[in-house]
């Protein structure tokens, strides 16, 4: 012991005879040993020493019982007593799995047990009792701080003693006799602590120690079985003598059978001659028969098993332990708990539940202190119904909301266990309370219905009303059943929740007989999938309304406008059309308002689409798009009529999932799918309902408890039989049970001594075997049928005639494959197998002349062995390679290389040896730490052009270009700085005299380097895609498909490249995509227009286009006529004097620059720049809402103005 210890231990005092005497500083010395427990280390050695040394026992009772006046002494003792008897569970934290922390909590525990029977003392007790009552004396208003931190003690101090588990291999006590417990509880009693536990139960003004009392009550009845305690004292009944006589009768039976085998085994011969037998058909091994060097009497239990050394199960597989166990305490003991119990009922349980619970809802508790409030209604309600029944003294726990509030927490428990597996087994314990007091709930239910008031049946019946229209009571033995796990939960478990399933399976089937029909509600959860394509508009003319209709629906309309135009009740506040808290932007609401508008005209709602205008006009009043703030009515039904015959782009209809969809395989697209839990009411069906039980995970629950049908009392085995008579006789599904480990348990259960106590087990067990044998009769794979638990499908098959169910239903088995399909098939397959570029499952489906699904097809490809596996027909996508130590290496090398150039990801993309993504790349420097964030490997923009000369000694000119999935990745605000530089840039240079890049230029330096046929089919997609549009008045990405070697060389090109982007090609925008892409946005006009530029330049100088002004727009969306011609005048003077400067302009085009404000020249070869998004937005403005009354000035245009002379191809201004 350390020293430090020793001299405080001894500084406390010392016992002389009975008496204790205390030292000087004996308070001082308590307050040190709690100063030195509240400092101890991990493996708790103060709390040892001082369990070595007996101080709880030698000075500290004494010194409680003994100097209780010193109140300051007396505090201190109490306070070191409740923390010496803390519970080791909570010392270390749980039970330690490292052996030597194990051995310090069982040495820890052991001093704990001496505690609790050092404590089992009526002297100790009544101090404690005295103390308790004294302060419980005082009211509220006299009672201070330091009396309730006492009281809470000395509750404490209770709980922690009660809480210590018994040494059953020390005690060895039987039943009937008085155990440690035992004497603890007698002692309780005595010194009448019990009442002062009543008492605060049933006082509202003690309703804050109501969380302690309950822990402490359910700690004294911890062994106890409340049915059992109920009876106690009313003497033996009939029944129950007669259950014990059968129980010996079974006992005296197996004696006698043993007997009988003993005298069997003792052969004639001497057992020196024994003999050696051959057992013929019975194979050693070898090819030999097998020899066996035993008497013939012991040939009936070989088995191959003999002298084997069994197999070790791992700790994570074993089957979990039983931890609770009851047993009958003494006579007084049981009549005190008997006699506590009732008084509890009568004065305290109502009171102190409901307050419980409040605490609970409020969260006022600890952690898991709803086990002690489901515990107490388990066992009362138990109690009570076994005792005298009496509903009204459990009514604060007799009510839906207490089915709901157990059924939260088992699913709770449930869902924990299955997630954190490292305390799985304490969910499951916690789970098995919870299930419990359901079975509780239910019985007690149940007995209500026999009850002679009509009052009480009728609360009964609205209860279970309550109970079985709600899905989720329904469904919960099914998920127990399902997910049942014998390493987790022990087989006390199972034969509750088998009890519970009967008894509730009996409830519900008795109340539908008595009901007729029965409507419950129905949860289904209805699968939406939704593509995520880009988004597709469709036109109108899908609509089925013809221009014909439309001129006939337009007069009605016309009139009911007229009707409610000056309705000064037509407000436009009841419509809101503009939603600012959606993420759908401003412009594609102002679409959907001009289609909802659309769709009240369609339905003759004038007035509603009259109010919609005009709420629409004041959230977008710009462009007149929905009329002008001074607009007539006139103008208005004008408007109105325009919108109801104007092609206006529909969102197309998200595609709902059916039953269809649910059958047909999945594709492997990018899918999204959504759960919408619709609910309903039908008509319920018992049989239906018990078909959900007709799985083998059910069936085979079952048999594991059927297994211990010994140990198991009368009516565990009667809920087992009934559950599986069921599934035999009324659903006619017997061959659930065709299985050989069922079969070798009807074996045991025929061949048991005590067989004719177990008359319906056995019963049932030839039902079995004789349907069985009358099966194999017919259908001889019976047999191999028998090493297999099957499903409801094979059982029909086995019975009915395999391939019975494959014409039945779409849902069920696909129709199997003819001679002639396989035929074809197979030269399907060797056709397109060596077919690059395409999917050659895709290309089979395609011409198969019956309809197979992807995965049928695949399958039946391997099954013809013209494929190893099916992951041979995966599609092709990126698959995750795992880097190596050497590739880690090179990367790292690849990184430090190119850290200081401009696109360090594409550098060393390029020069990686092992091809990877992009992404992966990325996510690889992360891991390694040699960035700190993705912002890093950016590509660097370059603000001005940099000139480089060609072989040919011509300008070739590059652009520095953001990757588009970088540009993705930047955030919105610095994605717009750049955008906004970039455009500056753009303006500005020109003025320094920095050349820009054009189209034109880089297709005539794409023709000298022989990209002229590439360049050619790039024209005719543009001059396609731009038909299309016209003619299907759609939009939507169209990809550039390379389809010849010379058209995909010029793709990888790094300057057929730069040509795209700068025509407004999208590249591949995600690692899913693999080509380029014409953007949706480009209209017909734009598409040609660019076609155009990529004419050779002879062609253009023949045709010399002229510019034509883009359709008028309202004022508002952009400046005048005459701003413009200044602003392109004072840019014109700009380039001029920056040529001047360099000496390129002439005095004659000076001369002409400075009439520029009332004549502006525009030279032949100018063109439109591209991807203005101000056009791009006028354009769409106009085809959503043409407004031919607005006022109208040109729209600004942007022009690249180049010199008239081929020699000097440099760009001179741009406005």
């Amino acid at each position: 012991m350390n020293c430090e210890l020793l001299a405080t231990c001894s500084a406390l005092g010392y016992l002389e005879g009975d008496t204790y005497h205390k030292e000087p500083d004996c308070l001082e010395s308590v307050k040190d040993l709690i100063r030195y427990l509240r400092h101890e280390d991990e493996t708790r050695d103060v709390r040892q020493q001082l369990g070595a040394a007996q101080i709880l026992q030698s000075d500290l009772l004494p010194i409680l019982t003994q100097h209780r006046q010193d109140k300051p002494l007396f505090d201190a003792v109490i306070r070191l007593m409740v923390n010496l008897t803390q519970p080791a569970l909570l010392c270390f934290g749980g039970v330690p799995k490292e052996p030597g922390l194990r051995h310090h909590f069982l040495q820890v525990l052991s001093y704990l047990q001496a505690y609790k029977q050092a404590f089992a003392n009526e002297k100790t007790f009544g101090v404690l009792s005295e103390t308790l009552y004294e302060l419980l004396q005082l009211g509220w208003e006299e009672r201070q701080e330091e009396d309730n931190l006492l009281i809470e003690r000395i509750l404490l101090l209770v709980r922690n003693i009660l809480h210590v588990p018994a040494d059953l291999d020390q005690e060895k006590r039987i039943d009937d006799d008085a155990s440690v417990h035992d004497q603890l509880l007698w002692a309780v009693h005595l010194s009448g602590l019990d009442d002062l536990l009543l008492f605060l139960a049933s006082s509202p003004a003690e309703q804050q120690w109501s969380l302690h009392v309950l822990e402490v009550i359910s700690l004294m009845f911890r062994d106890q079985n409340p049915e059992q305690l109920a009876k106690v004292g009313r003497g033996r009944l009939a029944q129950e003598r007669s259950a014990d006589v059968a129980e010996l009768e079974v006992l005296r039976q197996r004696e006698m059978a043993e007997k009988k085998a003993r005298a069997l085994q003792r052969g004639n011969r001497h057992s020196q001659f024994g003999g050696s037998y051959i057992v013929q058909g019975l194979k050693s091994i070898g090819d030999r028969d097998v020899i066996f060097h035993k008497g013939l009497h012991n040939l009936q239990n070989y088995s191959s098993d003999l002298g084997k050394q069994p197999r070790r199960v791992p700790k994570r597989r074993q089957a979990a332990q039983e931890l609770s166990l009851q047993r009958r305490s003494a006579l007084n003991v049981r009549l005190f708990l008997r006699d506590f119990c009732s008084e509890f009922l009568e004065n305290c349980y109502n009171r102190l539940m409901g307050a419980v619970k409040d605490h609970l809802l409020r969260e006022k508790a600890q952690q898991h202190d709803e086990t002690y409030y489901m515990w107490a209604l388990a066992f009362f309600m138990a109690f009570n119904r076994a005792a005298s029944f009496r509903p009204a003294l459990v009514s604060e726990t007799l009510s839906i909301r207490s089915f709901h509030f157990i059924e939260r927490n088992l699913t709770s428990y449930y869902e924990m266990m299955l997630t954190d597996r490292k305390e799985a087994r304490s969910w499951a314990c916690r789970m098995h309370l919870a299930l419990t007091a359901y079975q509780e709930l239910l019985a007690t239910v149940n007995e209500m219905d026999l009850s002679a008031e009509a009052a009480v049946r009728e609360s009964s019946r609205i209860i279970k009303n309550n109970i079985f229209y709600v899905m989720e009571y329904r469904e919960l033995f099914l998920t127990l059943f399902r997910k049942f796990d014998e390493r987790c939960q022990p087989r006390s478990f199972l034969r509750d929740l088998v009890e519970t399933t009967h008894l509730f399976l009996k409830m519900l089937e008795r109340f539908c007989r008595s009901r007729g029909s029965l409507m419950v509600q129905n949860k289904r959860k209805k699968r939406k999938k939704k593509k995520k394509v880009p988004d597709q508009t469709v036109a109108s003319g899908d609509v089925p309304h013809s221009a014909e209709e439309l001129e006939a629906l337009w007069p009605g309309l016309a009139e009911q406008l007229q009707c409610c135009a000056q309705d000064p009740e037509l407000s436009v506040d009841s419509v809101v059309p503009f939603d600012a808290a959606s993420e759908t932007p401003v412009e594609e609401q102002r679409v959907e308002a001009m289609v909802r508008i659309q769709d009240c005209l369609l339905a003759g709602r004038a007035p509603q689409a009259l109010t919609l205008l005009r709420s629409a006009r004041e959230v977008w009043p710009e462009g007149g798009v929905f009329g002008f703030p001074d607009v007539s009515l006139e103008e208005e039904m004008q408007l109105l009529k325009q919108i109801l015959s104007a092609p206006l782009p529909r969102q197309q209809g998200t595609e709902e999932g059916g039953m269809e969809e649910e059958e047909e395989e999945e594709e492997e697209e990018e899918e999204e799918e959504l759960q919408v839990v619709q609910v309903s009411e039908k008509e319920f069906n018992f049989l239906d309902y018990l078909k959900r039980f007709a799985c083998s995970t059910v069936v085979r629950a079952y048999v594991l408890l059927l297994r211990s049908y010994r140990q198991n009392s009368a009516h565990t085995n009667h809920c087992i039989v009934k559950m599986l008579h069921r599934l035999a006789h009324d659903l006619k599904m017997e061959a659930l049970l065709f299985q050989l480990s069922v079969f070798f348990l009807f074996n045991r259960l025929l061949s048991d001594p005590a067989a004719g106590a177990y008359k319906e087990l056995v019963t049932f067990a030839k039902y079995i075997l004789a349907k069985f044998f009358a099966l194999a009769a017919v259908n001889e794979k019976a047999f191999v049928e028998l090493l297999f638990w099957k499903n409801t499908a094979v059982v029909r098959e086995m019975t009915e005639g395999y391939g019975s169910l494959d014409g039945r239903s779409s849902g069920c088995r696909a129709a199997a494959w003819s001679l002639e399909e396989e035929a074809q098939l197979r030269e399907l397959y060797l056709t397109h197998k060596d077919v690059e570029g395409q999917d050659v499952v895709d290309a089979i489906l395609a011409q198969l002349s019956t309809a197979r699904t992807r995965k049928q097809v695949v399958h039946h490809l391997v099954r013809l062995g013209l494929a190893g596996s099916a992951k041979d027909f995966q599609r092709k996508g990126i698959h995750i390679v795992l880097w190596t130590e050497d590739q880690e290496l090179e990367l790292q090398r690849l990184f430090e290389e190119f850290q200081g150039s401009d696109d360090v990801l594409g550098h060393i993309m390029k020069n990686i040896t092992a091809k990877r993504s992009r992404a992966r790349i990325v996510d690889k420097l992360l891991a390694l730490g040699l960035v700190a964030e993705r912002r890093e490997l950016y590509k660097k923009r370059k603000k001005k052009l940099a000139q480089s000369c060609t072989p040919d000694g011509e300008e070739s000119l590059k652009d520095s270009w953001q990757d588009p999935e970088e540009e993705e990745n930047l955030p919105e605000e610095e994605s717009e700085e750049e955008e906004e530089e970039e455009e500056e840039s753009w303006e500005a240079e020109p003025a320094h005299g920095h050349p820009v890049p054009s189209a034109e230029n880089l297709g005539q330096g794409l023709r000298r380097e022989g990209f002229s046929a590439p360049l050619l089919w790039l024209q005719s997609c543009l001059v396609r895609a731009a038909d299309d549009r016209e003619e299907d008045g759609c939009s939507q990405a169209v990809p550039l498909v390379p389809l010849t070697e010379d058209s995909e060389e010029a793709m990888e090109n790094e300057q057929f490249q730069q040509l795209l982007r700068k025509l407004g090609i999208r590249p591949p925008a995600s690692v899913q995509e693999t080509f380029w892409r014409i953007p949706a946005k480009l209209s017909p006009a734009q598409l040609r227009r660019v076609a155009a530029s990529l004419s050779p330049r002879m062609e253009q100088e023949e045709e010399k286009p002229q510019p034509e002004l883009e359709p008028r727009v309202p004022a508002e969306q952009g400046p005048s006529g005459e701003d413009q011609r200044e602003n392109r005048a004072e840019a014109l003077r700009a380039l001029l004097v920056a040529r001047k400067k360099k000496g390129l302009v002439s005095l004659e085009e000076e001369d002409g620059a400075a009439d520029g404000n009332e004549q502006l020249k525009v030279a032949p070869r100018k063109r439109q720049l591209l991807g203005s998004e101000e056009e791009e937005e006028g354009d769409e403005g106009r085809s959503q809402a043409p407004d031919p009354g607005a006022p109208v000035t040109p729209k600004k245009r942007r022009y690249q103005v180049e010199d008239e002379d081929e020699d000097d191809e440099e760009p001179q201004a741009e406005a």
